[in-house]
């Protein structure tokens, strides 16, 4: 977490700094890290080394870090899948989804996703790929950027004004010198919202990937989450996803609306 957000909430005398620095390193670890060293999470966290070691080393004996003596380096210990296994069981939305999500991932011969926000990236809790070999390669627990997927501007166009304002403030922080890129993908989404109930991302996560997404409410008082369908630009073009996928796309949330508790 960068240093501007921290200190803002520092102001908060109810805000405990050594417990959101515990928690920044355990959320510095990324999909396809085996394992990492003080040094690298220092890096990532940016926080001193001296300060690192020390996290690191509550956190194993807490059971959250495993520490690989050979090695030198941690990896995420068992307690961490304990509670992320008791959020995503909690998400009645996951079970209702998923029929409806490997359906339209058959027809559009992409892959359907569900995520939530975790600050500035999207965390992929379901997922449902078609038969076809040439699907993105990501799988339950994977992040994407929040900035530049369709998904991630879905959950951005779907806050409140004010809350969003915030995120895009944190955004701007943190990747100033492709601002202006991003922010004219994030406005022209919101226009999308307004124009086709959708958010899209064509290339503009990675050259060769295109995605539709919408953003809505699981219920019950729970954050909000995003549904996409990509894929390979070669095998979903943005006619298609925006012709063909998007109203069934817009009918899967209608239909998971309808039978939410």
């Amino acid at each position: 977490m960068d240093d501007t957000h921290h200190g803002t909430m520092k102001e908060d005398r109810h805000f405990v700094t050594a417990l959101a620095r515990g928690l920044d390193v355990l959320a510095c670890f990324r999909p396809g890290d085996k394992a990492l060293g003080n040094q690298e999470i220092a890096q990532r966290c940016q926080l001193p080394k001296s300060t690192v070691s020390r996290l690191t080393y509550t956190l194993t004996k807490l059971g959250y870090l495993h520490y690989i003596a050979s090695q030198g380096q941690y990896r995420l210990g068992s307690a961490t899948l304990a509670l992320g296994s008791a959020m995503i069981a909690r998400l009645d939305v996951r079970q209702l989804a998923r029929p409806l999500m490997q359906e339209l991932a058959d027809f559009s011969r992409g892959m359907v996703s569900l995520g939530m926000r975790d600050r500035l990236s999207m965390i992929y809790i379901e997922n449902c790929r078609s038969q076809n070999a040439l699907t993105l390669s990501l799988d339950v627990g994977s992040r994407i950027p929040l900035a530049t997927t369709a998904m991630g501007r879905a959950l951005l166009a779907s806050l409140p004004a004010i809350e969003r304002e915030v995120v895009l403030t944190e955004i701007r922080t943190t990747q100033d010198e492709q601002w202006p890129d991003l922010e004219a993908g994030i406005q022209r989404s919101l226009q999308e919202v307004r124009e086709f109930a959708c958010c899209s991302s064509f290339g503009d996560w990675q050259t060769d990937v295109n995605a539709i997404a919408i953003a809505f409410s699981p219920g019950a008082g729970q954050a909000p989450v995003a549904i996409n369908c990509g894929g390979p630009a070669f095998l979903l073009s943005k006619e298609f996803l925006l012709h063909e996928v998007r109203p069934k796309l817009l009918q899967l949330v209608r239909d998971l609306q309808g039978n939410l508790p």
